[in-house]
């Protein structure tokens, strides 16, 4: 059984730091595309950062590319999300996610098979 438990979200003020997590269990994260995912209330699910392959360099979204960094740890099987210069609009539920490699860009919810529960991130101006 595949899961997927994202941690680290929060409140944090503008300008802020946070670190998100995403533990996998039921699935090795090399022979996956992880990203991760957002949506804010009432807002349609978007696209954040994602590695399409096993390795290689990550994809963002124009969003949040400069500000946030994905990465893994594949001897955890754990992906993350550093989210630095943290913006009102940023606030969000994030989720992470995983799909199927070499999914073309910009990545659609779609191609991803599973999925966590989120986790809130709040931007407090």
């Amino acid at each position: 059984q595949v899961q997927l438990v994202e941690s680290g979200g929060g409140l944090v003020q503008a300008g802020g730091s946070l670190r998100l997590s995403c533990a996998a269990s039921g699935l090795t994260l090399s022979n996956y595309a992880m990203g991760w995912f957002r949506q804010a209330p009432g807002k349609e699910r978007e696209f954040v950062a994602v590695f399409r392959w096993s390795g290689g360099s990550p994809y963002y979204a124009d969003s949040v590319k400069g500000r946030f960094a994905i990465s893994r740890d594949n001897a955890k099987n754990t992906l993350y999300l550093q989210m630095n210069i943290l913006k009102p609009e940023d606030t969000a539920v994030y989720l992470c996610a995983a799909g199927f490699l070499g999914m073309p860009t910009p990545p659609k919810d779609h191609q991803f098979n599973y999925w966590g529960q989120g986790t809130q991130v709040t931007v407090s101006s």
